[in-house]
């Protein structure tokens, strides 16, 4: 409450000082008019001199404002106040996004609104999302550089021992098998990379159409069926005649990534169990749950950044480079979906998707939470 008479005060003052400036200019103003209408002999009409009096009026309060402009009390004082703000944006231009414009808040703490404190906020709120973005931008170059160095490291390796004459057939052959994994994983960062970046495009068109759904995912099962064949998994498929409008070489990606994560992380003689069904409020849900490692609640807290792995010890023969997860995420906020993941260590992995939801409910759809069994 002091604050806001404080306030009050301050802004009356402020006004009142205007009006008295104003006042004064006005009747310097009238006399001049005055004794220019005694010198020439001439007395315009009340109008005519009402508005003479008002032109000079404005005229002789500009001429005083640029001339007190002018002082170099006045000039110091703005100075004063504009050199932080000054300063402050020219950190940022040169990178440098930790400003200091505490004076400010010292200055304007009781007058929250004043234009300067507004100005400084917004500088100050700029400063923190640049450097933010600069974290995440220094974060994606280092994992980027951490991902190629590794199979840049194998190829090179390899090949230096390749070198070696007195390498049986069978030597050669097993690292020559290497350089080419390492490659096909190189090739596999820089395709995901680029997909990321395209997803992310605000531009990005979806090249929606009505098609059965589980015709998709029946045809995603039986082309991955030699990995999951080779680890004896159970596959348990339930797949009704649904319908789904969508962009389908984006979800054929989707259902991809999630299958072949399934696989990848689902012991030999384990199970995944496939399903796809029509919700009553009209979205279209579809269920992956394997029986494999499983996640604890901090590798699910961060699956869907880029480049996280939830299993840091998995060998070359695992590979990824957790950019998968990154790319169903994007593609299904493109759909306005929901991605729920449930996992627990030794127990297995849930994945429910859900598309397709109208109205309200689709906005509430842009989320997705994680927990554990019940």
């Amino acid at each position: 409450m002091k604050r806001k008479i404080v306030r009050f005060i301050k802004r009356t003052a402020g006004f009142l000082a205007i009006i008295l400036f104003l006042l004064l200019c006005w009747s310097l103003a009238y006399g001049l008019t005055a004794w220019l209408y005694d010198a020439i002999q001439i007395t315009p009409r009340e109008f005519i001199r009402q508005l003479i009096n008002s032109l000079v009026g404005f005229f002789l309060f500009g001429c005083l404002i640029s001339i007190m402009t002018k002082i170099p009390w006045v000039r110091s004082k703005q100075a004063e106040h504009l050199h932080p703000i000054i300063q402050a944006i020219k950190m940022i231009a040169e990178g440098n996004f930790n400003i200091d414009l505490s004076y400010y808040k010292n200055q304007f703490r009781e007058n929250d609104d004043h234009p300067y404190y507004q100005i400084v906020t917004n500088i100050r709120h700029m400063a923190e999302k640049l450097g933010e973005m600069e974290e995440l931008r220094q974060e994606f170059i280092s994992n980027v550089s951490h991902e190629i160095q590794s199979p840049l490291t194998s190829i090179s390796g390899f090949a230096n021992t390749l070198k070696n004459d007195d390498l049986s057939p069978a030597e050669r052959k097993h690292y020559l098998n290497i350089i080419e994994m390492e490659s096909i994983r190189l090739s596999k960062l820089s395709e995901n990379l680029l997909k990321l970046t395209s997803l992310e495009s605000e531009h990005l068109p979806l090249d929606q159409k009505e098609y059965r759904l589980d015709h998709q995912l029946r045809r995603i099962i039986l082309a991955n069926e030699p990995q999951w064949i080779e680890k004896e998994i159970n596959m348990d498929i339930v797949l009704p005649n649904v319908t789904i409008t969508a962009d389908e070489e984006m979800l054929d990606q989707v259902w991809i990534n999630l299958l072949h994560n399934s696989i990848k992380f689902t012991k030999e003689g384990g199970a995944i169990t496939v399903e796809a069904f029509k919700s009553e409020n009209g979205s279209i849900t579809v269920k992956i749950r394997d029986t494999g490692i499983g996640m604890d609640q901090d590798s699910l807290m961060h699956i869907f950044e880029r480049f996280y792995k939830a299993d840091k010890s998995r060998n070359r023969n695992i590979g990824g480079n957790g950019l998968g997860l990154s790319i169903v995420k994007k593609i299904i906020d493109l759909h306005e979906g929901e991605i729920e993941v449930q996992s627990e260590i030794g127990k297995g992995t849930d994945i429910t998707v859900k598309i397709g939801t109208q109205g309200e409910g689709s906005k509430s759809l842009k989320k997705y939470s994680l927990s554990k069994f019940n």
